[in-house]
C-alpha cells in the first residue's frame, strides 16, 4: 500500500514539532511517534498490528531535527514494505538506528554551525545598510534554505528508502558548510567594519556607500583567499578597497 500525498504532506507537517516532546530518556522518541502515526494508521486496518507499530516507534531516537525528516520519510518506506510482509518489523528500527547517528553530525555541522550563522552574520551586516527589513528578510531567507531542505529530504527518504543516504552525499552538505563559514567570517568582518566607520570622521550621508565598499572588499578577499591567491596581491586588494572607500566618503582617515 502506498501512503497518500496527503497523509505524507500531515506526517510531515508534524515533524516540524519534532522536540516539541522532547525527555530525557528517550530524546524526540515522543516527537517521532506523533509525525508517523498518521502513516501508520493508514498502512495498518488492524488495530494490534497499529498498536504494534507505534510501540516499536517509541524508542529511543535522538537526531537533527532537521535531518531527522530524511529518516522518517524513510521509516514510512520500510513501514510500507512490512505491512505488505516483505519485511519484518524490525526492518523501520534498524534503519533508524543506522542513520540517526551520521545524520545528526552532518546536520549539527551545516545548519548550526554554517548556515545559521552566515544567515546572522548577513542580517547584522544587513541592519547596518538597511535597517531592520534586512533583518527580516535574512531570517526569511534561512526559513526558506531549511524549509525546503527538510521537504528534499523526507522526500527523498520516502521514495528510496536506505538510497536516501546517494541523495545526501550528493548534497555535499560539509564542503557547502566550509564555505558557508568563510563566508560568514568575511561578514563579520565587514560588520565590524562598518560599525568603527560610524563611530569614525565619515562624512555625513556617506556611511552608506562605505558600507557597501567595506562589504564589497570583504567578500572579494574571501573569494581571493578561497580560490588560493597569495596574501601579498590579496592584501593590496584590500589596500585599493580602502583608497575607494576613502575617495568615496571624503574621509581622510582622521576622527
Amino acid at each position: 500500500m502506498t501512503i497518500r500525498l496527503r497523509t505524507r504532506a500531515h506526517v510531515f507537517w508534524r515533524c516540524l514539532f519534532l522536540q516539541a516532546a522532547w525527555n530525557r530518556r528517550g530524546m524526540q522518541n515522543l516527537g517521532f511517534a506523533y509525525a508517523i502515526e498518521p502513516a501508520l494508521d493508514a498502512l495498518y486496518e488492524d488495530p494490534v498490528r497499529r498498536e504494534e507499530a507505534l510501540a516499536r516507534h517509541l524508542g529511543f531516537f535522538n537526531c537533527h531535527p532537521y535531518m531527522a525528516a530524511a529518516i522518517l520519510g524513510g521509516a514510512i518506506h520500510h513501514e510500507e514494505r512490512v505491512a505488505a510482509g516483505e519485511e519484518p518489523g524490525a526492518a523501520p528500527l534498524s534503519y533508524k538506528a543506522t542513520l540517526q547517528g551520521p545524520l545528526a553530525a552532518v546536520g549539527d555541522g551545516f545548519f548550526w554551525t554554517a548556515l545559521r550563522p552566515f544567515f546572522g552574520a548577513m542580517a547584522a551586516l544587513g541592519a547596518l545598510v538597511a535597517g531592520w527589513p534586512a533583518v527580516v528578510a535574512a531570517v526569511l531567507l534561512y526559513n526558506l534554505v531549511h524549509f525546503t531542505l527538510r521537504a528534499v529530504l523526507f522526500g527523498a527518504g520516502y521514495r528510496q528508502g536506505d538510497a536516501v543516504v546517494g541523495v545526501i552525499a550528493n548534497l555535499a552538505l560539509p564542503r557547502v558548510a566550509e564555505h558557508l563559514r568563510s563566508a560568514g567570517v568575511a561578514l563579520c568582518g565587514a560588520a565590524a567594519a562598518a560599525v568603527a566607520l560610524r563611530a569614525s570622521g565619515v562624512a555625513p550621508g556617506t556611511e552608506n556607500a562605505a558600507v557597501l565598499v567595506v562589504a564589497a572588499a570583504a567578500g572579494a578577499g574571501y573569494l581571493a583567499l578561497a580560490k588560493g591567491t597569495p596574501l601579498f596581491p590579496a592584501a593590496y586588494l584590500v589596500a585599493l578597497s580602502g583608497t575607494i572607500m576613502a575617495a568615496v566618503t571624503g574621509w581622510d582617515g582622521r576622527p
